[in-house]
């Protein structure tokens, strides 16, 4: 079964190899490989078929691989985060994004399916609501060398089921913020002795979470302009009696802040503000207590306004009252490399295309997915350093670096051109691989 397979494949994931049974090994070097080389729908069904093993008897076992078969999705995403973190962030510190994602599903029998805004169609004016699965994607923010920019790199996804679906199973509705705070508790525990800067939408801006994962990274999110802020406690005096005050005296809000004129507004300038290679903002922070009753969490605020007039002014915190304001925008400016990540998988790698029913083939086969761009990034990044990596430019679209497409071509055309496929079986019905298909 390995012959099935090229070499070079089997070299790449040797990694993950204890993470599978013996038995189960050479089924997900196939179904990887398929994956990879699949041009459509990622299917198992597909990836037999681009693998030349559409007439074997024993096509069940590939399926049972995502939906009966024992192994550890969750020491998989170990692993892959520790080979990225060593390939591309060797030192320094390790930024990575949580956000949550909405793959189109129907069906009435995929348990975990609910209705979502659709984020995509969705605008200010117009709602558009959407029937599918709510994954929750944590990503390595991480310079890749030969692209000239960070890029989002998936290494553990998980399900959110919605709240019908725990209500039809007599369960505890687990909430997105109750879903990110596990999975940033279990990223840091992965990278002990890292220091580990997450960046989050506002989704996550959540005292609770905050508080929960300040003491083991930190955390850098939008705030809202009219939080409730207030100075530390003052120091208690002696021999004064009762509870000691969880609070200080009440800060202007940042929308106040915008409007008054003693604003001392530092002009500053950020790159990849969004798009832009360099954008000119006017910036002012603190420290406060964002407080709330029963809940509060020690935060630095930075508020930010356009010094050019194309944006509305945006806030964003850190767990770290210590960090510089600059250093903030320019972690968190990383995170809108995340909607290209999702575009990409979509685009390149089938996410939405897959037909899975069964309970356990769906938990696994859109991580699967996720992580296989990550995957095939680390894999170009290893025959860049060989004999380099060139965009596939067109008149019509000059490109000066390489992209995902790029990338997954070069690692295709290294599998097309192993010694495995180089030689044919007779088959009447075979044809010669075109040269469109095979740098696709």
């Amino acid at each position: 079964m390995v012959d099935t397979v090229p070499r070079i494949l089997v070299e790449w994931l040797w990694p993950f190899v204890g993470c599978f049974s013996a038995s189960n090994w050479n089924h997900v070097l196939v179904l990887v490989a398929g994956a990879v080389l699949s041009p459509g729908r990622r299917t198992v069904a597909a990836a037999l078929r681009v693998m030349g093993l559409d007439q074997t008897g024993g096509f069940a076992v590939y399926h049972r691989v995502l939906s009966t078969a024992r192994w550890s999705a969750r020491l998989a995403a170990r692993r892959l985060l520790l080979l990225l973190v060593i390939a591309f962030v060797p030192q320094g510190p390790v930024v990575i994004a949580i956000d949550d994602t909405i793959e189109r599903r129907w069906g009435a029998r995929i348990k975990a399916r609910g209705i979502y805004r659709d984020p995509v169609r969705s605008s200010h004016g117009h709602f558009v609501k959407v029937s599918g699965l709510r994954w929750l994607c944590v990503m390595l923010l991480a310079p890749i060398p030969w692209t000239g920019g960070v890029w989002a790199l998936p290494f553990l996804t998980v399900l959110a089921p919605s709240e019908r679906a725990a209500q039809s199973r007599g369960r505890r509705h687990k909430k997105l913020t109750d879903q990110g705070r596990q999975a940033l508790l279990q990223t840091a525990r992965w990278l002990k002795g890292r220091q580990l800067i997450a960046v989050a939408d506002s989704s996550f801006s959540v005292i609770e979470l905050l508080r929960d994962v300040k003491a083991h990274l930190r955390v850098i999110a939008r705030l809202r302009l009219d939080a409730r802020l207030y100075e530390p406690p003052p120091p208690r005096r002696p021999g004064k009696r009762g509870k000691p005050p969880l609070k200080g005296a009440r800060l202007p809000t940042l929308n106040e802040r915008l409007v008054d004129p003693a604003t001392p507004w530092r002009r500053v300038t950020i790159r990849g503000w969004y798009g832009k290679t360099e954008r000119r903002l006017d910036i002012v922070s603190g420290t406060a207590i964002w407080h709330h009753p029963g809940r509060q969490v020690a935060i630095r605020w930075v508020l930010v306004r356009d010094a050019d007039g194309g944006k509305p002014p945006q806030a964003f915190l850190c767990t770290d009252t210590e960090a510089d304001p600059v250093a903030i925008l320019g972690w968190f400016v990383q995170r809108w490399r995340v909607e290209v990540t999702l575009a990409e998988v979509r685009r390149h790698l089938g996410v939405e295309t897959q037909r899975q029913w069964s309970d356990l083939a769906i938990l696994r086969t859109t991580p699967v997915l996720l992580g296989l761009f990550s995957l095939v990034t680390l894999w170009a990044d290893r025959i860049h350093a060989e004999r380099g990596l060139l965009p596939d430019r067109v008149r019509w679209y000059p490109k000066a670096e390489p992209t995902f497409s790029d990338a997954l071509a070069v690692v295709r055309r290294e599998l097309w051109t192993a010694p495995t496929f180089a030689t044919s079986r007779y088959d009447r019905d075979s044809a010669e691989i075109p040269a469109q298909l095979l740098n696709r």
